[in-house]
């Protein structure tokens, strides 16, 4: 039988990492989205430069969030302490 451990906290807490990661890709959109309607929000004179850095930052924190497992839901944090719980057998 698998007996779950969350630290003496009745739910389990989202993972800093999850939000960390969840911000940083917010911030990315953001950004590319001001920056594809002229806005500049990096502020670089060089239009090609700001373009090619905010999609490039776009694209390394979206690969990143994708990559990583983001558990929002009370159901899928519980999930991965069974994982790891599983893991460690």
């Amino acid at each position: 039988m698998l007996k779950l451990k969350f630290d003496g906290n009745p739910k389990p807490q989202i993972a800093s990492g999850t939000i960390a990661r969840t911000v940083i890709l917010i911030l990315a959109l953001v950004n590319q989205v001001l920056t594809a309607t002229g806005h500049s929000v990096i502020n670089i004179s060089d239009e090609n430069v700001n373009t090619l850095i905010s999609t490039g930052f776009t694209i390394v924190s979206a690969i990143i969030a994708w990559w990583k497992n983001n558990s929002f839901t009370q159901s899928a944090i519980k999930a991965d302490a069974l994982m790891r719980e599983d893991k460690t057998r």
